[in-house]
């Protein structure tokens, strides 16, 4: 089975952050597996200067110059036409709740409040480098774009909300790490694993799956 890496919420309905994906072996358009090495991860052991310099680094990647923070609405909502309501979103929502992660034409994941659905994300296996979110009533919520390299790391992501406003970015240096920006180009944390760590390697959140 294909597996992939999709990108995690931070800012989704509310203060709630989710995060999900697969297997450090992802597969690419052509169907080659990309395999990915194991890096280091020692966030909590370098001093605040080398954080600092790491965080730098990462933003100067993540907002370069061709950096978008808002498209233009109507141009935005044009692009993404055909996906502002997702026409079947009865069968994703079922899918979802019956855990299915993959079929032959798509991958799924659901977001949880307890245990009810409150929203589903969609990525088509012959567009892997756009991720769409929907709502329980499949109304678009975000889109994830992803750099030309995905699924090849090191790559990177920008989320946009449907009005075509900047939301957060992310830099994947591994399936296992990752670091997270907002709109304003702030440092949010360092995901390893299941544990974000902000600019001070003080363990911040967590997530169930990833």
């Amino acid at each position: 089975m294909k597996k992939i890496v999709l990108v995690f919420l931070f800012l989704m309905f509310g203060n709630f952050s989710f995060g999900f994906g697969f297997s450090n072996s992802v597969a690419n358009e052509n169907g080659h597996k990309v395999l990915t090495a194991n890096i280091e991860f020692n966030w909590l052991d370098i001093t605040q200067i080398d954080r600092d310099a790491v965080i730098e680094k990462y933003r100067s990647e993540l907002f370069g110059e061709d950096t978008v923070f808002k498209y233009n609405k109507k141009d935005f909502r044009f692009e993404y036409k055909d996906f502002l309501k997702d026409s079947d979103y009865k069968r994703h929502y079922m899918l979802v709740k019956n855990n299915v992660k993959e079929t032959d034409y798509e991958n799924l994941c659901g977001f949880y409040k307890g245990r009810t659905l409150i929203s589903y994300a969609v990525q088509y296996k012959d567009n892997l480098k756009t991720v769409y979110y929907y709502d329980a009533l499949g109304n678009l919520r975000y889109v994830d774009k992803f750099s030309e390299n995905y699924p090849n790391f090191p790559y990177m992501s920008k989320q946009y909300r449907a009005n075509g406003t900047l939301v957060s970015a992310i830099y994947f240096i591994s399936h296992d790490m990752q670091y997270m920006y907002d709109s304003n180009k702030s440092f949010k944390g360092a995901w390893y694993k299941d544990k974000m760590y902000n600019r001070r390697a003080k363990q911040v959140l967590t997530r169930s799956n990833w």
